[in-house]
Formats: C-alpha cells, sequence, structure tokens
C-alpha cells in the first residue's frame, strides 16, 4: 500500500451532509490542505458550518496548533456549494448525511451524473452496506467506505471499508488519503458493523446480560470493567455518552443483519430504557442521571480486613501468575505446590480465577473466584465472588489478601465468567471469527479496537495473552450453562485451542 496514491492536495474534497460528522471531516481535509466545498439540502446550513469550522480553525490558533497564516490559508480554501453542480471538480467526495439507504443511493446517484469518471465517492455510513448504497452505479468500482469516529479532528481511526464491486485500486487510494491527512486508517470488508462496531458488541452486551441477571448494578459493572478490566470506560456509562437509542439501534442493526445471530442479540432491558425515553446523557437521564447536582450511585466496596499470614500457590496461576510476586512483596508468605491452578487460604478455601462456571456447582466446598484483570499490577479493584458453602472468614481472608495489594474489593453474584473474564473472552472469539471470515486482518482489528473505543489492548492480542486454552475453555463453560449459542466458541478459536495444546504437548514431550 503506497503513500502516493493518496489525492493531491491540490484537488477539491467535497463534503455532503455538514452535521457534527460532516463539519469533522471537512476540517480534516481541510487542515491537510486541500480546497474543501460544503453542501448541504438544508438552506444555510452549509454556510453555518463553514463558519463553525472556521472558528474552530481560530480555537486551533489559540491553543497554538496552528499559525494564523494557516488558519487564514485554510479559511480561504473553504467554500460552499449550493448546489450539487457546485462539486463538478471534486477528485473526492464524502458523504455524511441521513442513514437511509434510500436517501443516500439516491445521492449517489446524482452525484454520478456531475463529477468525472475518476472522482473517489465515499460514504461515512457506520451501520448500512457499502455494497447496498454503491448497487446502482454506473462505476460502482470506485465507491468506498471511509468510517470516521466522532470527533474526527480527534479520533485517528478511519475503517477503509471494500464493498463486493469496489475496486482495489479505489480503497487504496482512500487508505493512502487518510493516512496523508494523519489518520491512521485500517481495511475491512463490507460485513454489519464493520470492525469495531461488530467486534464491540460483547463489551456492552455482557455488561447489560450481568445487570439483568442481577450479578451487579450498573455502577459496580461499570467500575470492575474500568479499574480491573483497564476500560477508559464502563459500558454503561458509554452507552449514556453516545445515547442508548443510538447503541440499541446500531445493537438490533447488527443483529437482524447477521439474520439474528445469538451473538449479537439485543437486550431488553435496554430496550425499556430506550422507550422510557431515559436516552443518556442528552435527556438527563439514562443509566445515570444527570440533572445539575446528581450524584453517580456508590460502587460497593468491601470494609478493611487483615491480610492473611500465608498463602499456598497451587501449580501456575496463568494470566493471574504475576499476583504471586505481589503478595511476597507485600511481606504474605508463598508456599508452593506442583499441581493445581489456584491458592489455598489459611482457612482452607480455594481462591481461583474465574473461568466460567457457576460457583453453586461447588456443592460443600469452600471456593472464592476473582475476576480476570487486564494488568493485576496496576489493576485498582477485584471483584470476587462466592460458592454457598464459603464461610464468611474465608472470604474475609480473600479480601484481605488483595486489599494487602493495594486494591480495592468488590463482591458481586454468583455468575458464570464474572464481569471481565466473560466480556473478554467474547471480544477474543468475535476478533478471532472476524479474522477467519476475512474481514480485516488481526493487526488491523487490534489496531480498530485500541484506537476506535480505547481498549486498553486489542482483543487478538488479549487472547494470545491469557492464552487461548483459557479462552476456549471459558468459552465452552459459558456454552454449557447458556446453551443457547451465545457463547459457543467460533472455528477459529478452537483451532488456536488445538494448536496451542498441541504445541504445550510437544514442548512437555522433548
Amino acid at each position: 500500500m503506497t503513500d502516493n496514491m493518496a489525492i493531491e492536495r491540490s484537488r477539491t474534497v467535497a463534503v455532503v451532509g455538514t452535521g457534527t460528522m460532516g463539519q469533522g471531516i471537512a476540517q480534516v481535509a481541510l487542515v491537510a490542505g486541500h480546497p474543501v466545498r460544503l453542501h448541504d439540502t438544508v438552506p444555510d446550513r452549509a454556510r453555518q458550518a463553514a463558519e463553525a469550522i472556521t472558528g474552530r480553525l481560530g480555537r486551533l490558533v489559540e491553543k497554538g496548533r496552528m499559525s494564523p497564516v494557516e488558519r487564514d490559508a485554510a479559511a480561504g480554501r473553504l467554500h460552499v456549494a449550493d448546489a450539487l453542480d457546485g462539486l463538478a471538480d471534486a477528485a473526492l467526495v464524502i458523504e455524511a448525511i441521513v442513514e437511509r439507504l434510500d436517501v443516500k443511493q439516491e445521492l449517489f446517484a446524482a452525484l454520478e451524473k456531475i463529477v468525472p469518471d475518476d472522482c473517489l465517492l465515499a460514504t461515512n455510513t457506520s451501520s448500512l452496506s457499502v455494497t447496498a448504497i454503491a448497487g446502482a452505479l454506473r462505476l460502482p468500482g470506485r465507491f468506498v467506505g471511509m468510517h470516521f469516529f466522532n470527533p474526527a479532528p480527534l479520533l485517528p481511526l478511519v475503517e477503509v471499508v471494500s464493498g463486493f464491486a469496489t475496486a482495489e485500486t479505489a480503497a487504496t487510494r482512500a487508505y493512502a488519503t487518510a493516512k496523508e491527512w494523519g489518520k491512521t486508517p485500517v481495511r475491512c470488508a463490507d460485513t454489519p458493523g464493520f470492525i469495531v462496531n461488530r467486534v464491540a458488541r460483547p463489551f456492552y452486551a455482557e455488561a447489560l446480560r450481568l445487570y439483568e441477571e442481577r450479578a451487579a448494578d450498573p455502577a459496580t459493572i461499570d467500575a470492575v470493567l474500568r479499574e480491573c478490566g483497564g476500560f477508559r470506560m464502563g459500558p454503561f456509562e458509554l452507552t449514556d455518552l453516545i445515547g442508548q437509542d443510538v447503541n440499541e439501534a446500531v445493537t438490533r442493526s447488527v443483529w437482524e443483519a447477521f439474520y439474528q445471530d445469538p451473538k449479537f442479540t439485543p437486550s431488553l432491558a435496554q430496550r425499556r430504557l430506550v422507550e422510557s425515553g431515559r436516552l443518556g446523557r442528552k435527556t438527563g437521564q439514562g443509566w445515570y442521571p444527570y440533572a445539575e447536582g446528581a450524584e453517580r450511585p456508590a460502587v460497593p466496596t468491601e470494609a478493611p480486613a487483615p491480610a492473611p499470614a500465608a498463602v499456598t500457590v497451587h501449580g501456575r496461576l496463568g494470566h493471574a501468575e504475576p499476583l504471586v510476586g505481589m503478595i511476597e512483596r507485600a511481606g504474605i508468605k508463598v508456599r508452593r505446590r506442583k499441581h493445581g491452578h489456584h491458592l489455598t487460604l489459611p482457612g482452607g478455601g480455594r481462591l481461583m480465577l474465574a473461568h466460567g462456571e457457576s460457583l453453586f456447582e461447588y456443592v460443600d466446598e469452600e471456593v472464592v473466584f476473582f475476576d480476570l484483570a487486564h494488568d493485576y499490577t496496576t489493576a485498582t479493584r477485584i471483584a470476587l465472588s462466592t460458592a454457598p458453602a464459603t464461610a464468611p472468614e474465608t472470604l474475609q481472608e480473600a479480601i484481605g489478601l488483595f486489599q494487602a495489594l493495594g486494591k480495592d474489593v468488590t463482591v458481586i453474584g454468583d455468575v458464570p465468567g464474572m464481569i471481565v473474564a466473560r466480556t473478554v473472552a467474547m471480544l477474543v472469539d468475535l476478533a478471532v471469527d472476524a479474522v477467519e471470515r476475512g474481514v480485516a486482518s488481526a493487526e488491523d482489528i487490534d489496531t480498530a479496537m485500541r484506537l476506535g473505543v480505547n481498549y486498553p489492548a486489542g482483543p487478538l492480542e488479549w487472547g494470545a495473552l491469557l492464552g487461548y486454552e483459557y479462552v476456549a475453555d471459558m468459552l465452552r463453560a459459558l456454552h454449557e450453562r447458556y446453551p443457547t449459542g451465545r457463547y459457543a466458541p467460533c472455528l477459529g478459536i478452537a483451532r488456536k485451542d488445538h494448536e496451542e495444546r498441541a504445541a504445550m504437548k510437544d514442548q512437555d514431550s522433548r
């Protein structure tokens, strides 16, 4: 892929649709050095957008990110086209209008009669089929998706989407242009949700499922995913920011586009929230209240408990192995035993990393599960869950142990896979499946998820860190307890698990 295929800076970039996203895309192209033309069907809206963009350029000058000379030059390149005919010399037209297939098809059919045949046509759609939008065009090969993320001037990711008829040269040209504009483009095939909106579904869906199963309240689930999982925002606060109606519509769109695949099933709890008009920040109430002076619900945090004097570590703890060194540095004696994958507390109770089972299955056994963390050394909160037979004293030993490591501790209900572990396992599953189906490369998927939704690690990177044996075992255990197909591991996960086990067996035989 070569940068010299990028559209020359002297060529005009046109943006049709001048809402928030359209303005952001226009600003990106303008700052990159292109002449930019704005068009909107609503009278005077394009002119208002041009004034808003000029104002933002002024603020860049105030912040020292642009010189006054650069601002004046950029403002001089920004023009309004009152009619589509004013876009006749464009080398690239990016559409950012309403998410309706018929409206977009009508727009591009009209544009195709105006712009030259070498003009690249692009849609910023986040949910519609690029192939379908281009379906009626005379030259569908020059049509591509360029999905920017809001706010476009700040967020680096651009998904470059190839429809069924998109020519390789068109996709390469769009990719190179986005890169020339300082963005981080990734390439993907035209499938529902593209990369980010497809792979990210479990981040919201599992949180909603956990809430429906009464494992914990929204504030607790958000806190555990942030402070233990390493995510920038929890799913409930993030959907409040996005808008519950918007997030639910995307989920429903992807689910319907995949012919109601159970892995993408929408949430009844979220549907009820939307029906009630509690759409999040924009209405003043979502999962959380946003009225002036409103307070967030407190996250249940356990009171201080004494640290155990010693623990026994059985075998290796997998991704949780760093806990052993942390325990030793906290002054707690560690004894080692060869077999197993757990710790034994002073009272004899077992402390285990969540692995997809329900604790009620541990009849007459004192067991405490702890949740997966992205990085146990930096996590500030740990979630615990207990079996029915676990004595209060055993739970206190587990609480005291993690508190000695500097962690806040929250106890949640008994649900398979807890919070972080089942969420991450599902993210890994959907990412591996996307690679297997040729949606995008593993590198592009990880890049998209880190940059598009600020995940602490790409899901495929996470899968490699955890080991696919752990991920596969987690998903199989969840599938056994929820036999709907939602948690059945994809073929790619099964393949990676098989390869990993075979490599370990080969290594052990040497």
